[in-house]
């Protein structure tokens, strides 16, 4: 459902209040900003769940398992950009 809403001279939007009930928004929600084109999309940020990040890091070992990523790999890896950065800032 479309609303109007108008920008501050300070840049700032006022979400209407139907929007921040329906989607449980409060003061101090972080959004990610993303413009593309024409349009402005708000992302409200939202701290996981334990049991969401369990469910992700799940999926990841999963993942990483599948693809035969070892720790090993992830430990050159690591290595490699701690390495890359230091030569870079020099």
């Amino acid at each position: 459902m479309p609303m109007i809403t108008a920008m501050s001279t300070k840049g700032q939007i006022v979400l209407p209040k139907k929007i921040r009930t329906s989607l449980n928004l409060g003061a101090g929600t972080k959004f990610v900003v993303v413009s593309e084109k024409n349009a402005i999309l708000l992302k409200p940020i939202r701290e996981p769940s334990l049991a969401e990040f369990d469910a992700l890091l799940s999926r990841a070992q999963q993942w990483a398992e599948a693809a035969g990523v070892t720790e090993a790999d992830v430990g050159a890896a690591i290595k490699s950009v701690r390495k890359n950065k230091r030569t870079s800032k020099a």
